[in-house]
């Protein structure tokens, strides 16, 4: 999930843009390149503005890249950039709301990956990501990708992290840092592996996690 803002004169008519996206795009896709299939099915969770799913298409094009978002309004923004993009590889934006993995549209991927979303969003939702994904990847080796910042047991939490933390509560109570710990504990009910974890900039992290079987 992106905080998405007005349109910029370069972006298509009805999209929204995220800033994080420029800073973020680069580091996430090396992550990528070095652990998805190269030929993989994709599904991205929670796309929020599009820009993501756009530039990880185009950066690998022998994947087929499924956008998805519950909000009309991101799913509208997720269209416009695809289609002035206009890769072969970029499906069309599922309406897909991670919580609800019951109503999940039948998709065939191999991975899923989920960008800043479980601390914008209630727990819920991280419950119903690992129950959907539990059910749509294959077993053993389908894999997901997880990405935002997070809290550790005996790693202090970096200042500007403990107030970003403060502001998504102060917004909505059921928002907030997860426990990487949780995560993983949550994870593995669901018979997802953690296998790596990454260290990103701005004191993000990616969490891996795969099927095994």
């Amino acid at each position: 999930m992106q905080t998405l803002d007005p349109i910029t004169a370069a972006a298509p008519t009805g999209a929204m843009a995220s800033p994080a996206v420029a800073r973020n795009t680069d580091p996430i896709l090396a992550v990528l390149k070095a652990h998805l299939p190269a030929d993989g099915r994709v599904l991205e969770i929670a796309s929020g503005s599009g820009e993501h799913a756009v530039a990880f298409a185009r950066a690998l094009p022998r994947t087929t890249w499924t956008p998805s978002d519950p909000s009309p309004e991101a799913r509208a923004s997720i269209a416009a950039w695809a289609a002035e993009a206009a890769l072969p590889n970029l499906n069309p934006v599922l309406d897909l709301d991670a919580a609800r993995p019951d109503a999940w549209p039948p998709v065939d991927v191999q991975a899923i990956v989920c960008i800043n979303m479980i601390h914008i969003s209630p727990w819920p939702a991280t419950e119903g990501l690992m129950a959907g994904a539990a059910r749509v990847l294959p077993d053993p080796g389908g894999l997901l990708v997880l990405y935002g910042p997070f809290r550790e047991a005996d790693v202090p939490l970096a200042p500007s992290n403990e107030a970003f933390d403060a502001s998504l509560k102060s917004r909505d109570p059921a928002w907030g840092l997860r426990e990487v710990e949780a995560v993983v504990a949550l994870a593995r009910t669901h018979g997802l592996h953690l296998t790596r974890r990454a260290d990103m900039p701005a004191n993000n992290l990616m969490l891996l996690f795969r099927r095994v079987g």
